[in-house]
Formats: structure tokens, sequence, C-alpha cells
């Protein structure tokens, strides 16, 4: 191989989403997909959160009793089942009852997926693929709770799966991390990379026994600036003992209408600037949507055809 990219290993898989437009798919469209993802060279999928608010992937008892609906379609066994067809790890992600974005307070995240974490692996621990946790709370600072949260999600996961693997995708809070809602592209002062530094630091050393792996997003700092902040990612990361991922954004922060598949050219930077600082895996939010040539924007085909172009390169 002669192109400078980190290739594409994993991808998230967003069924329950408030901000990216659903595409109403059934289990034969999901298979094709996998298909595709088998094909660019994917072997792990991320459940990006098994509910959200009222909405859930799979019959939940304890979800249902706390007033959530009951779904259609047990979108965890569909996924494990597929994985394990296409030779995938599976992550489960994490409930997010959407009470911290209210409130700010991560106690009710701890609450809740403590019973989360027991039914899922009771029920669905047994298959195969089933490869590892996603801990979904979002952050990009020292939000409060968060350490505290992250490490008691955490180790209950790893020790009612037998140290099964754990993984967070913060975001960094840079000049492009704004609301999703907001209208705005950007925002004045983004954090530094030696305050980004400090914070992480903090924040690792308070869960690194109970997190393996951290993918930081990489669309809320500006592209010049991806070299230094991967620097210091990559150096913490390995002194903590933590797998250094990258959270290759497929869909465009720099475009008035949100979200739309990215440039190839901006994927391709990203992806170099990770090759340089020799993460160790590259996943993406998000292949079906923003890469998958079935997805609802035509561009997305185009994005996988020129990415496949250029890991054949």
């Amino acid at each position: 191989m002669t192109n400078n990219i980190l290739p594409i290993t994993g991808t998230f898989l967003d069924e329950i989403s408030h901000d990216i437009p659903h595409q109403n798919w059934s289990e034969k469209e999901w298979c094709a997909d996998f298909a595709h993802m088998a094909a660019m060279g994917i072997d792990t999928v991320i459940l990006i959160r098994s509910g959200y608010r009222r909405f859930i992937t799979y019959p939940s008892a304890y979800l249902m009793s706390k007033g959530c609906y009951h779904p259609p379609v047990d979108l965890v066994h569909m996924y494990l089942r597929l994985a394990e067809q296409f030779g995938m790890r599976f992550y489960f992600g994490l409930y997010d009852s959407g009470l911290y974005w209210d409130s700010g307070d991560m106690q009710h995240e701890i609450d809740h997926n403590r019973f989360v974490i027991d039914e899922v692996w009771q029920q669905y621990g047994h298959h195969k693929a089933f490869g590892g946790w996603y801990l979904s709370m979002e952050i990009s600072r020292k939000t409060k709770g968060a350490i505290e949260a992250f490490h008691t999600l955490g180790q209950q996961c790893k020790d009612i799966s037998n140290g099964l693997p754990t993984l967070i995708s913060p975001w960094i809070d840079g000049k492009k991390a704004v609301m999703a809602a907001s209208g705005a592209l950007s925002k004045q002062d983004g954090v530094t990379v030696r305050e980004h530094e400090r914070e992480w630091n903090e924040i690792f050393s308070g869960i690194h026994t109970a997190v393996d792996a951290v993918a930081f997003q990489d669309g809320h700092i500006d592209y010049h600036e991806l070299e230094d902040f991967f620097a210091v990612n990559k150096q913490l990361a390995d002194t903590y003992n933590l797998q250094c991922w990258t959270n290759a954004e497929s869909f465009d922060r720099d475009m008035p209408i949100k979200f739309l598949p990215i440039k190839w050219e901006k994927l391709r930077l990203k992806l170099e600037a990770a090759r340089r600082a020799e993460y160790d895996k590259a996943i993406t939010f998000e292949f079906s949507h923003f890469m998958s040539p079935q997805s609802m924007y035509p561009s997305a085909a185009h994005l996988y055809n020129r990415y496949t172009e250029a890991l054949s390169q």
C-alpha cells in the first residue's frame, strides 16, 4: 500500500439519533450495507447508543418500564447476527436518557445504565460477535461527574463480560464545536492544545483502568490544527496505556446544511494526519449515511468510490 491514509476499519451504527435523518431500512438493506462495509475493510461496528430518550433499539424490559417505546424490531439482535455473518466485532453502545444534555448531571446515565448493562449481557452476551462496549456519554472537557460515570460504567461492563474492551469517543472543544441545532458553524474561542492536554490528562488518570480505547472526534478543529491535537492525544493515550483511535467524521461540519457527506479532500487530510500520528485504528461516524453506496445521499457513494480508489493505490 503506497497511500498515506490510515484505513477506516470501524464505523458507528447510527440507528438511534436525534440529528441525522432516518433511512427506514429493513434487514435486507442493513445486510447489503454490512456487505459494503466488509468490502471496504471494516471489521468493527459500534452501536452509537442503544436508546435515546424514549426510542430504543431492543425490547428492554427495564427501559420500557421507564416509559420508553416498544421497538418494532430488535436491532441489537439483528446487528449481532450481521456482524457474525460478516466476521465483525460488535460494540454495544449504552443508553442515553437525554437528561444529561438537559441538566449537565451524569448521575442519570449511571442510574439507568447499571440496569441496561446487566440486562443486555444476559440477553446478548452469548453472541460470538459481541466484542466490546461503547460508553456513549459524549464530553469534551472536565464535565462534572464524567470521570465517575466513565469509571463506574466502564468497570461494570468489564466485570460482567470477563474483561471485554470499552471505548469512549469524546469531542475536542474546538472552534467548530457548536450545537447541531445552532445556525452557526463556528464559535469565537476554542480550547488550546495545552488546555486540552491538561484537562484530558486529569480525565485519563481517573478512568484508564476502566476504559481501553479513546477515539476523539476529529471534526471540531480546523484541518491545520490536526497535527498538534493528534500528537497530544497519542502521547496521552500512550501514557495511560490506552488504544488511540480516531473518529474520522465522514460528514461535513463546514456546510450550512447539517449534515451532508464530507468532501473527500477533507477526509483524506484527517486520515493522513492520523497515520502520521501513528494512531492505532480509524473508525468513522458514520458509514451508512455518509459513505455507503446505498445512502440516501448520492454523494456518499462517490465518497465511497474515492476512498476505495485511494486505498488501492
